[in-house]
């Protein structure tokens, strides 16, 4: 099992947190989503997909929920 994480600039709404967690956590090879205050953490089985198809896919989401991931 895999881990990637993103930080976030500001905290989810808990409708938000609940569709980031819907969403992300219903791809196969994704074994769970954890989102506190401003932080994303999935866990993934790399053998089911990729690091970058993960990572991808949730920063999309997390960015179309309005939000904005630090550094970028």
């Amino acid at each position: 099992m895999s881990t990637t994480s993103f930080k976030v600039e500001k905290r989810f709404c808990e409708e938000c947190s609940l569709a980031l967690r819907r969403f992300i956590g219903g791809m196969d090879g994704v074994n769970d989503v954890h989102v506190e205050s401003g932080d994303v953490v999935i866990d993934f089985d790399e053998r089911t997909i990729p690091e970058e198809r993960v990572r991808s896919l949730a920063r999309d989401s997390i960015e179309r929920l309005g939000y904005r991931i630090d550094g970028d």
